[in-house]
């Protein structure tokens, strides 16, 4: 049934392709008044159409994060879902790919729930979205080291800030997707096609390692992310729920 976020006002970063982009499309569709930001403007622009408001913003600058918050806010809803899925193992792994995952998929969510807490707080409550992974604490996957790093450690936050403020009407929690049919994985199958022997072979590979042999939809991942932020969810908070098609059975 629509309507389920009316009057909430919700905040959805890196909108402007793939999970974010659809999950910032079902809050609109569910009555929410939504914020969509992405580091490229140019990727929401469209979305004016559905009635979204955008902003461009860089997760990795802290003062823009602290400015958008403060000019849009205060927020019913956070879906933090900016990052990137870097392929390397502990030996290939550099200090840069260290530093950048670990920035882009772990501290830029700290410096959002940072900036968009105190707001929540004072209307009384608010529910928080981490985008995690099935790839960190729940499986390990091969040639996703410094990922799966950054995905636990999402975990762990997530949870740390949900046992911190449930008794104040905060909910916190985070999705573990599977393998999902995004623009960022097709980077990937670009990525690895000369290895695995052209653009369909690759692909094959991410659709064979999924046990519904298929890959998610971004739509399917927002409709998660869509109940965890409704009030039908009100008794969920610290948990990581896995969305993987059978993945990790």
């Amino acid at each position: 049934m629509p309507g389920r976020l009316n009057g909430k006002h919700c905040l959805v970063t890196a909108a402007g392709q793939g999970i974010g982009r659809a999950a910032a499309l079902a809050y609109a569709a569910e009555g929410a008044t939504v914020l969509a930001t992405d580091r490229d403007a140019g990727k929401l622009a469209d979305l004016a159409a559905h009635g979204i408001a955008t902003q461009a913003l860089d997760v990795l600058d802290d003062a823009a994060v602290k400015s958008a918050i403060a000019a849009h806010g205060p927020f019913d809803v956070v879906f933090n879902c900016a990052g990137f899925v870097h392929q390397n193992d502990v030996l290939s792994c550099t200090d840069a790919d260290w530093d950048f995952a670990f920035a882009l998929n772990v501290r830029a969510q700290w410096k959002v729930m940072q900036a968009a807490l105190p707001g929540m707080l004072g209307k009384g409550g608010g529910a928080i979205v981490n985008m995690a992974s099935a790839a960190g604490s729940v499986k390990g996957v091969a040639n996703r080291f410094v990922y799966g790093a950054t995905k636990a450690a999402v975990v762990g936050m997530t949870k740390s800030v949900a046992a911190d403020y449930v008794a104040r009407g905060i909910r916190c929690n985070c999705v573990c997707p599977g393998t999902v049919d995004t623009p960022s994985l097709g980077e990937r199958i670009a990525a690895n096609a000369r290895a695995a022997g052209g653009l369909e072979a690759a692909r094959a590979a991410f659709v064979g390692r999924q046990a519904m042999g298929r890959l998610a939809t971004p739509e399917e991942i927002a409709a998660l992310v869509v109940y965890l932020s409704a009030p039908e969810s009100a008794f969920v908070t610290a948990q990581a729920i896995v969305i993987d098609g059978g993945w990790t059975n």
